[in-house]
């Protein structure tokens, strides 16, 4: 991310691989595939996946803490890396990086020729090597007692973000929907204080309001979560129908 933004784009109720090309196209940087909110096939994930590859906007998968086998599946078939939601501890961040990097980091298996390398033949060793490089291990830190454990979990190696789920973490802290609360800003300083003292990233997600995210951005978050499809197309449309509404009918 060299310190600048990267940008997310949440997928959860678009079903076409066309997102990934709209995606782009609006200047994100990255696609979470949410499995988690809504009943998308890994099939649909998958076909997603690939296309963003394609269009240059790096698929993640977001999944539960403990649906592994879901991740695998879709990291099998062409995502580059996972968001996972509610992890805790860190023994809960390594067992993820031993689930889904390759050795020596993990003990992920190998499964052939591989939608991230154009299905071309490639020696296993270059092949692992370089997944191991190009994934990235997002983890969701949506509890006080995560927030608490965020310094270990950012010294996990494999690791790479340590993105703050704003609205469960609000509601864990008794201030449902409070972006900007006391609370919420000591949460971020902790996490991002964590992330640069191990060289990890910071990131946000569950925040609308773009005053509060750029607080939390010159706070030292870089990894943001810009919003959803439903979001988007509510906000876009909405604005446009109150335009057409305001029209003053002169005949």
């Amino acid at each position: 991310m060299n310190g600048e933004l990267a940008l997310g784009f949440g997928v959860r109720t678009s079903r076409n691989v066309e997102i990934a090309k709209i995606a782009k196209t609006a200047g994100y940087d990255w696609l979470f595939i949410d499995l988690e909110h809504n009943a998308m096939s890994v099939e649909t994930a998958q076909q997603i996946a690939v296309a963003a590859l394609d269009a240059g906007v790096t698929p993640l998968v977001g999944v539960p803490y403990d649906e592994h086998d879901l991740a695998m599946r879709v990291l099998r078939g062409g995502a580059l890396g996972t968001v996972t939601a509610h992890v805790q501890t860190a023994a809960d961040a390594r067992r993820l990086v031993d689930l889904q990097m390759f050795p020596p980091l993990g003990h992920r298996g190998t499964s052939g020729a591989m939608a991230q390398f154009d299905f071309r033949p490639t020696p296993v060793e270059e092949l692992t090597r370089l997944i191991n490089a190009a994934s990235l291990i997002v983890v969701m830190l949506e509890s006080q007692e995560a927030i608490d454990n965020a310094a270990e979990i950012a010294a996990v190696e494999g690791i790479d973000v340590l993105l703050i789920g704003s609205g469960d973490l609000s509601m864990d802290l008794g201030i449902p929907g409070q972006q900007t609360h006391e609370k919420m800003r000591a949460c971020y300083q902790t996490v991002i204080a964590a992330c640069r003292a191990h060289g990890k990233w910071a990131g946000c997600s569950g925040i609308i309001a773009e005053d509060a995210i750029a607080g939390y951005v010159q706070m030292g978050v870089r990894f943001v979560l810009g919003g959803n499809d439903i979001g988007f197309m509510l906000a876009a449309a909405g604005k446009q129908s109150q335009a057409l509404r305001g029209i003053t009918l002169t005949n």
